[in-house]
């Protein structure tokens, strides 16, 4: 995973043209492919599925489709991706390079952090780095609005851990929605901390508690959990919430999507007063205000959003004949510039027989969904990172928080059911390393 710390770089997106699998008359069907392939003047492109209505695996009476077929029954989605279809995007409005206002060194932080900042070859921080580390050093509850990309693990990790050199007995509590974020977070905290004798245990759900509990009876500085497990290991009595200094919950919308705010709110209120409450959010809803003004006292907010990522992006419709949808993506995923896809379904079965139909296909393909262990989740995604293979098939929530570069295509073969869950799926063409 690349360094949260450095300001993302704008590397130019990539686009294919759509694949045709037949005339697009009536009867025609359709699914989404969002790709990466060079384009003039660096824009992104973007494909998806849908037809008079939007279709979803094995949708189509009679379908003896490949690749997870439906089931007659199962609710089909309502999302209309033909709104999006954009065949010449322009890029209108360029993103503006960030002016930080400090460099590392600015921020006053203790010289063994500062080494390894320095060791790392960062200098300069991002936006929300340069505006919320101050604040959070100075012991502020803040609202951090920015979007995966922007270097917001670093931005709450660093004044933490600087905190943690000055104050030993400090115990910091990052919640984020799924086990790989957690892990990821993690990753991150090694990094910044090499040989300062700081201490961290992941607290995730699919994996044996043991381990956990285990690492959880030594001094702990950082306990980064998924919230259903924090919980559990609170009211086991292996967490003790009175030791708590400082709460982070990572991807707050995330968590709240996906039905956390019972286990965050009882969390957060089994934690004393006087704690210090670090909310970090890709966008503002009701329920994220609530939980705001519920549980942090006159917070500080700073809010860095990347420009809107829809209008840079190709988004075209690719055609299929009914019956022919599995044979249209394997037609696709055989183009050369199809080097590195993610394709969406919608749900854990039919992904897992998607990747395996695409095996049988001679496309070397792999599979991440909550039937998975978090080892096998693991592995398929370490697959595809290192370029094992050329597609992982995921669900939407398997997906949440993981952070793959370069990825040359997104296919959406099953729809979204939302306009969000369509925007976070084809932001991850054009990563940049």
């Amino acid at each position: 995973m690349n360094s949260s710390i450095t300001r993302p770089s704008r590397k130019p997106a990539f686009g294919a043209r759509p694949h045709t699998g037949g005339s697009s008359t009536s009867g025609a069907r359709r699914f989404n492919s969002n790709s990466s392939h060079p384009t003039s003047g660096g824009l992104r492109r973007s494909f998806s599925s849908g037809g008079r209505r939007p279709f979803s695996s094995g949708s189509g009476r009679g379908s003896s489709q490949r690749g997870g077929g439906g089931r007659g029954g199962r609710k089909m989605q309502t999302f209309d991706v033909s709104k999006y279809i954009n065949l010449n995007p322009v890029d209108t409005t360029p993103e503006e390079i960030y002016v930080a206002k400090h460099t590392f060194k600015d921020f006053g932080l203790e010289q063994p952090l500062v080494t390894t900042i320095t060791n790392m070859g960062l200098t300069i921080p991002s936006a929300i780095q340069d505006q919320i580390i101050p604040h959070i050093i100075d012991g502020h509850d803040v609202v951090g609005l920015a979007q995966t990309g922007t270097g917001k693990t670093a931005a709450f990790l660093v004044p933490l851990i600087n905190k943690t050199l000055k104050q030993y007995n400090r115990q910091t509590l990052i919640l984020a929605p799924t086990r790989e974020l957690a892990i990821q977070v993690e990753q991150e905290l090694r990094r910044l901390t090499d040989k300062m004798k700081i201490f961290s245990t992941v607290c995730v759900g699919g994996i044996n508690i043991r381990p956990q509990i285990q690492g959880l009876r030594r001094q702990n500085h950082f306990i980064i959990g998924t919230p259903g497990r924090v919980q559990d290991l609170i009211d086991r009595g292996h967490i003790k919430p009175g030791g708590i200094t400082t709460v982070v919950l990572d991807e707050a919308d995330r968590m709240l999507d996906m039905g956390f705010i019972h286990d965050m709110r009882k969390i957060l209120q089994d934690i004393p007063d006087g704690h210090e409450t670090l909310f970090f959010s890709a966008t503002m809803s009701d329920t994220v205000k609530g939980m705001v003004f519920e549980f942090m006292h006159d917070p500080i907010t700073v809010s860095v959003r990347k420009k809107d990522i829809i209008g840079s992006i190709t988004q075209d419709v690719v055609h299929y004949e009914l019956h022919t949808k599995f044979d249209t993506l394997v037609a696709l995923l055989k183009k050369p510039e199809f080097t590195r896809v993610m394709i969406f379904g919608a749900m854990k079965h039919s992904v897992e027989k998607l990747s395996q139909e695409l095996i049988k296909a001679g496309i070397k393909a792999d599979a991440i969904h909550g039937n998975k262990s978090h080892p096998q989740r693991q592995r398929s995604l370490t697959n595809f990172k290192t370029g094992r293979v050329q597609v992982l098939v995921a669900t939407d929530v398997a997906a949440r928080g993981i952070h793959v570069d370069d990825v040359s295509h997104v296919i959406n073969y099953d729809l979204p059911n939302t306009y969000e869950d369509y925007v976070h799926r084809i932001g991850r063409t054009g990563r940049a390393d």
